[in-house]
């Protein structure tokens, strides 16, 4: 049976900072934050070196959640910090379940903001931290599932102990993202991309996704995931397909 997200703090979601004003003269609606494993996590894969996936379970721990309006748009390429004209944050630390649910589930909401000043939130930030209570502890990322390949069938726990720190702009997708109305809800998304650890056999091998991923070749010889995995590297965190100014430790 699936178990539900886990928090590893349950604050309660208020607006917490504010800087340089409060746009929309007073006008307030909901603002709600989002985690998306995509279906590279729901549904499985096969990496780029012909193992396929399956994860039973995928806990991710985010801190330092901030939403933010900016003012020319933040560009991660620049690799300068995110300078906005109105910012706000979830308080508090949540180790979240990526695999919750079925093969289609939605995204995992997060946290939310009730009274969040309107305007348009085009960038956020978010720290990927090591979690100080359960099943990921002492983690910033495990991914536990069954890979097979060639008939031979490998359980696997991969843990991560990398902090990284992502700093995006605005979401990148089928609709724009972060727009809140007076009285309205809008949403930002956090997405990690995991075929950027594995790599896509449906990705062409030459490709650059392919050409900078470890495949999973390494973990079927026993490797761990701090002899292999490079988190600054992988570019992990994304919104929706927009990239993210990355720094780890």
């Amino acid at each position: 049976m699936k178990k539900k997200a886990i928090f590893t703090a349950i604050p309660l979601l208020i607006l917490v900072m504010v800087l340089a004003g409060c746009p929309g003269g007073g006008a307030t609606g909901t603002l709600e934050f989002y985690a998306n494993g995509e279906d590279f996590v729901r549904q499985g894969f096969v990496s780029k070196d012909g193992w396929s996936i399956q994860f039973d379970h995928v806990y991710i721990t985010l801190d330092g959640i901030a939403a933010y309006q900016t003012d020319p748009p933040y560009d991660p390429q620049t690799g300068d910090d995110i300078s906005g004209d109105f910012t706000l944050r979830l308080a508090g630390a949540y180790t979240i379940y990526l695999a919750e649910g079925g093969t289609s589930a939605p995204p995992i909401l997060v946290g939310k903001v009730l009274e969040a000043p309107v305007g348009h939130y085009n960038a956020i930030s978010w720290k990927m931290a090591r979690a100080d209570s359960g099943p990921a502890t002492g983690h910033s990322l495990v991914m536990i599932g069954t890979a097979q390949k060639d008939g031979q069938s490998i359980d696997f726990v991969i843990n991560v102990e990398e902090e990284c720190e992502y700093q995006c702009g605005e979401y990148v997708g089928d609709e724009r993202k972060g727009i809140l109305s007076d009285g309205g809800t809008a949403d930002l998304e956090m997405t990690f991309h995991f075929d950027h650890i594995f790599g896509d056999a449906d990705t062409p091998a030459d490709d650059e996704l392919n050409l900078a991923a470890i495949g999973f070749e390494p973990f079927a010889s026993g490797a761990q995931g701090k002899d292999v995995i490079n988190m600054a590297e992988m570019h992990l965190g994304h919104v929706g397909e927009g990239h993210c100014h990355c720094g780890c430790h």
